[in-house]
This record gives structure tokens, C-alpha cells and sequence, in this order.
């Protein structure tokens, strides 16, 4: 089976709109050109390691900034104690908003940015520009009371949304082609937010221990534990909700074609304002009375954590619709199997596939197991980034290096489909999915295909080129033909003639 797909041609490319293929798309690039490079400025930015050698230095000296400040107000003893009880629910709030981005898994790379940025960037500007303002209006007001007040419910939320906010934009501008909805504005949001609490719950559950080591109070009277209480346990993602809000905005405005070029700016810009102003109600929770914070923890605080959740859910169901809508003409094209879009378009189906590739290839070695599961997981992120993609030129315009995304994108599926193929082929007839389209009238008594059918080729053999460089001749447009009715355009495997 292996040696035949190394005998087939790769399929013509469906295009857009009834143009003749060779004048919208280029020739495949080289390899050295399937990784797309940020506009280089300078001729010292042309180096990647120097760029990130960068950005790395400067989030650490922010770091060791921030901690050695921490730790002058909180001390030693404080500053372990906090570190000790901020770590916890970091690991939980990065698996749930990790969870929230299984259909197109952005690059640990954004992620661990977006955490390092909140952690130390944010934080160190945070607490230098709250501590000045504060003292500054109680200079001008002589008033440190009212001062104080201020400082949290009105230029903390602006400070400190801003400051997280200015990673999602650094995301969303140099890292667009990995920022492309809704669910990415969530994730790189939440785990910006999620660092920025880290730091912050240090210094408050840091200061609450050394309270606490002066009255001599412990157990669960003391101010330790009512802190980690209220931080940590109730409200873990008060911060992580804010900056979501701007994330939603970011992750809208991504959505949004280049045509709407106001709503691409306001968006964001009312998401933050949103972030800004929940934080300044949960900040001024205190002066609605003693039990403001409650009032305002159960009537806006959870209805909003709920609306969010809700919004994620849907829009990653979205996400999944889309494969479905726009991955069968790819399907029809040849380059994908007719029950690859059905499995692909279920979370149940592709965990089911790369468990499939991992027993199959994994029965005598359990790395080559790993390795074929984690090209099925690299095949179905793929594959969502091109429906993405489609999706988005359909909308609106292609835009100029569409036809050479697409082209990446095709080649790194046309790479992984040896291994990726069967197993969602497997997985979208064991879901009972293939077979729920077709009808079970037309499909008549089917039985789940036996994983020895399938080929099982060696995930670390050398591959060949899979097809030339040049395309071949183009396909029309296949608006309206649904491939999952017609068993002609696909036989034994091999794409339709171009």
C-alpha cells in the first residue's frame, strides 16, 4: 500500500473562484520556505536565535525584578510561603484553557510568551506604576485613605489590563497566522492573566504570612488562610476572566475580514474596556457594604465566568462545524479520504485515531506508537488551520500569500496522510459518522472496517518527495458537489485524474 501512494500524483488544488489554477497559485515551496518568517526589520532581527534570545532576556531581567521586589515587602519566609501556595492552581487554570484549544493547538512557544509576559513583564509594570499613582494622589490629596481606594478600583484595572493586554496584541501582530479566533484570544489571554496572578498572589499571600507572624495567628483564623481562601480557592480565575475579555475582542477582530478594518480596531479596544471595567468592580467590591463581595462575586463574577465558558464550548463546536463544511472539496480534490472531514470534525473521532496509530505502530515499539499518534495529532492540527484558512479567504478575500499557506499546509497533510488516513478513516467509521451521512439505506449492513485492512508503513522511514513541483492542471471549483454521496471520484485509493 505504501508503494502506491508513492506512485500517485498530488491532486490539483481547488480553488476559490473559476480562475485557471496556474495563474492563483505558485509553485510548492522548497522546505526551506514551509515555516513562515515575521516581516524582518532590520538587518540584526534576520536572526531568529537573536530575536529570541531577546525576548527572552528581557522577560528574565523582568523577572528578577519583580521577585526581588516581592520579596523586599514579603521577606524570605513570606515570599516561600506565598511562592509555595501561588503555584497551585497555575498547573489547573493551563490544562483548562489547554483543553479549550485541542481542535487547533496554538505553539507552546505563544503560550509560555503570553505566561513569562503576564508573570514578570506585566507584573513588574503593575506594581511600578499602581505604587507611584498611589502615592502620588496621596501627596496631591494628602488623604492616603481615599488614595488607596483610587488606586484599586481606578488606575489598578487600567494598569494592569493594560499591561496584559499588550501581550495578546504582541501575539496578535507578530504571530497572526496561529491567532485566528475566538478560542485563540481566550487561550493566549488566559494564560497571560494566569501568570499575572501567579505573581500577584506571591505578594499577597507573602504579606498575609508575615501579618500573620506578627499577631501570632494560625490555623484557619488566620490571614493566610483567609487569603489563600478568597485568591486561590474562590476566585482563582477573577484575573484570568478579565483579560479574556480582551482576548474575546482580539480573537473577534481576527475573525473579522481585512474590509472591516474599524471594527479590527474597536473591538479589541471595547474588550479591554470591558476587562478594565470588571476589574474595577471586583476591585470596589469592598465599598458596596460588608457583603459587597459576595453581591458581586454571585450576581456578576459567575454569570460572567459561565457566559465565557459557554462562549469557548461554542465557538471550538464552531471550529469543528467548519471542518466539515469546508474539508470535503479537499476530500473531493483527492487529497484527503471521504471520511477524513467526519472524523476530523469530532473530538471524540480524533482522540479515537491517534489511539488507533498509537496501537498499531506501537504493538512491538512503543516509541514508533508514540510517533505515529503524535503525526495524527500534527495531521489534525494541519488540517483545521486549512479549513481556517479556506473559511476565511471565502469570507473574504484570499488574501496575498493565501495560495502559498495553502500550499504548506496541503504538503505537511500530503507528508503525515500514510499514517493520519487509516486511522480517521478507522475513527469516522467506528463513531458511526461516515455511515450516519451516507444513510444507513445506502450504505446497507456495514461493519467497522478491521484495523489489519489498513496500511501500517514505518513512521521514521525516509519518505520521498510526494509530488513535483509544479502543480498539475487545475480542478473547477466543486461548489454544491458533495462527496460523500458518490462513490466515483475516489477508486482504490487513488485521486481523481486532473
Amino acid at each position: 500500500m505504501s508503494e502506491g501512494y508513492e506512485q500517485h500524483q498530488q491532486p490539483a488544488v481547488p480553488v476559490l473562484e473559476e480562475q485557471r489554477l496556474d495563474e492563483f497559485l505558485g509553485a510548492v515551496p522548497e522546505r526551506g520556505q514551509w515555516r513562515y518568517r515575521p516581516r524582518r526589520v532590520g538587518m540584526v532581527w534576520r536572526s531568529k536565535a537573536f530575536r529570541a534570545g531577546a525576548v527572552i532576556v528581557v522577560l528574565a531581567l523582568c523577572g528578577l525584578l519583580i521577585l526581588s521586589m516581592v520579596r523586599e515587602q514579603t521577606g524570605t519566609e513570606g515570599f516561600l510561603v506565598g511562592l509555595g501556595l501561588a503555584v497551585l492552581p497555575v498547573p489547573l487554570l493551563m490544562a483548562a484553557f489547554r483543553w479549550l484549544d485541542r481542535v487547533e493547538p496554538g505553539p507552546w512557544r505563544n503560550l509560555l510568551f503570553a505566561f513569562a509576559w503576564g508573570a514578570c513583564a506585566a507584573a513588574l509594570v503593575a506594581i511600578i506604576a499602581n505604587t507611584f499613582a498611589t502615592r502620588w494622589i496621596a501627596t496631591a490629596t494628602a488623604d492616603p485613605a481615599s488614595a488607596d481606594t483610587l488606586g484599586a478600583t481606578v488606575i489598578a484595572p487600567v494598569v494592569e489590563e493594560s499591561a496584559k493586554a499588550a501581550a495578546v496584541l504582541l501575539i496578535f501582530l507578530f504571530r497572526r497566522r496561529e491567532f485566528s479566533g475566538v478560542v485563540d484570544g481566550i487561550v493566549v489571554g488566559g494564560f497571560t492573566a494566569t501568570g499575572f496572578a501567579f505573581t500577584e498572589n506571591i505578594l499577597y499571600l507573602g504579606n498575609a504570612f508575615g501579618e500573620d507572624q506578627q499577631l501570632g495567628t494560625t490555623g484557619l483564623a488566620s490571614v493566610t488562610a483567609g487569603t489563600f481562601f478568597v485568591r486561590v480557592v474562590m476566585s482563582p480565575f477573577a484575573h484570568p476572566l478579565f483579560t479574556v475579555l480582551t482576548g474575546i475582542g482580539f480573537g473577534i477582530a481576527a475573525v473579522a475580514g481585512r474590509r472591516h478594518r474599524v471594527r479590527r480596531i474597536l473591538l479589541p479596544v471595547l474588550g479591554l474596556l470591558l476587562a478594565m471595567g470588571m476589574h474595577a468592580l471586583w476591585n470596589g467590591s469592598s465599598a458596596f457594604g460588608p457583603y459587597g463581595f459576595y453581591a458581586v462575586y454571585g450576581v456578576f463574577m459567575m454569570p460572567a465566568f459561565g457566559l465565557v465558558t459557554w462562549l469557548a464550548v461554542w465557538t471550538r463546536q464552531h471550529e469543528l462545524r467548519t471542518l466539515a463544511t469546508e474539508l470535503p472539496v479537499y476530500a473531493a480534490a483527492g487529497w484527503l479520504t471521504p471520511a477524513e472531514p467526519l472524523a476530523l470534525a469530532s473530538m471524540r473521532a480524533r482522540g479515537m485515531a491517534r489511539d488507533m496509530a498509537r496501537h498499531w505502530h506501537g504493538t512491538s515499539d512503543r516509541a514508533r506508537g508514540k510517533a505515529a499518534a503524535q503525526e495524527v495529532a500534527e495531521y489534525e492540527a494541519f488540517a483545521t488551520s486549512l479549513a481556517v484558512l479556506r473559511r476565511r479567504a471565502r469570507r473574504d478575500t484570499p488574501g496575498p500569500d493565501f495560495a502559498e499557506r495553502e500550499q504548506e499546509l496541503l504538503h505537511h497533510l500530503w507528508q503525515r496522510r500514510e499514517v493520519a488516513g487509516p486511522a480517521l478513516t478507522y475513527a469516522a467509521h467506528a463513531t458511526g459518522r461516515y455511515r450516519a451521512l451516507r444513510g444507513a439505506a445506502s450504505m446497507g449492513p456495514a461493519a467497522v472496517p478491521s484495523p489489519r485492512r489498513f496500511p501500517q508503513p514505518d513512521p521514521y522511514q525516509q519518505r520521498p518527495a510526494p509530488y513535483p513541483q509544479q502543480l498539475p492542471a487545475p480542478h473547477r471549483h466543486y461548489g454544491g458537489y458533495n462527496p460523500y454521496l458518490h462513490d466515483g471520484h475516489q477508486q482504490n485509493g487513488r485521486p481523481p485524474p486532473a
